[in-house]
This record gives structure tokens, sequence and C-alpha cells, in this order.
């Protein structure tokens, strides 16, 4: 009578054992592509400046977040002018990606903007940003730090 209890157990038990393969996480076949990204000097006495690129999509897709290590906090911001003001707003859904269509983060624009940076960003430095998307894969961009042209309305030397 035990050993009819006990098998079952023992089987239940080797059955537990064995752990069932994971199911891989379905793959995107979106691709992003980044050109002409660069992230403005910090300003004298400020922590925080603006980095700026073209996405391109594949198909329809959102850059979500950005990550680095020369900032403590990474927002993609809005760029509007409100009652003759500039005003930037956080973009917290991130910005869309059409397929097919350059989407381009500018001054004066949208833009992604680097806050609680550590050490002043100069001209001829490097910025490691790791973008995220909604469906594709996560993009490594190194974006040099350079003054970019000046959009129109877009305030030169605040980011």
């Amino acid at each position: 009578m035990m050993i009819r209890t006990l098998l079952p157990l023992a089987a239940l038990s080797l059955l537990a054992a064995c752990d069932a393969p994971e199911k891989a996480a379905p793959v995107s076949d979106i691709t992003v592509t980044v050109t002409d990204a660069l992230c403005r000097p910090t300003p004298v006495g400020r922590q925080m400046t603006g980095c700026y690129m073209t996405l391109t999509a594949s198909g329809d897709d959102r850059l979500v977040s950005i990550a680095s290590p020369v900032a403590g906090r990474i927002e993609i911001h809005e760029s509007k002018i409100e009652g003759g003001m500039m005003m930037m707003t956080e973009m917290a859904n991130g910005v869309p990606l059409p397929a097919g269509q350059a989407v381009e983060l500018k001054p004066g624009g949208n833009h992604i903007m680097l806050l609680a940076v550590a050490d002043p960003l100069t001209v001829g430095e490097t910025v490691p940003l790791t973008l995220t998307f909604a469906s594709a894969a996560p993009v490594e961009v190194a974006a040099p730090v350079a003054q970019p042209p000046v959009a129109i309305g877009a305030a030169p030397a605040a980011h």
C-alpha cells in the first residue's frame, strides 16, 4: 500500500525537477536606424542638456525610453510655443515612429533631455545612449558632443 502511494509522488517529484523549456520571447522583425545623433555640451553650471537624432523604423513602433551612464535621469520632451513662450513637456508615452518615416528629434521640437548629468559634457566627447522601443530591439548609439544647428524658435544655450 505504501509503495502505491510513494510511486505517484516520486513520479511527480521527477516531473517537477525537469524544467520545461522556456518559451522564447517573441522577436520583432522591426528595426530602427539612427542617424545624425548628437548631444549638446552642458551649459556652464547646469546639469542638463539635450540630445538629437533622426530615427527611422521599418514598421510602426515607438521610442519608449533612453538610458545612459552619464545621466541620472533621461526624458523625452516635446517643445512647443504656447502664448508666445517656448514650453517643454515630457512625452510620457514616448515618440511614435511610423513605418518608413524619418522622425527628427531636434532643437525646438521633440528631443531627449539628459538630466542630473554628473560631469560636464564637452565638445569632442561621446555620450553612450541605449534607445528602447516598444517592439524593435534596443539600439546602442554613441552620440558625439557638439553644437547643433539652431532651429527656429529654439533657445541656443538652453539645451
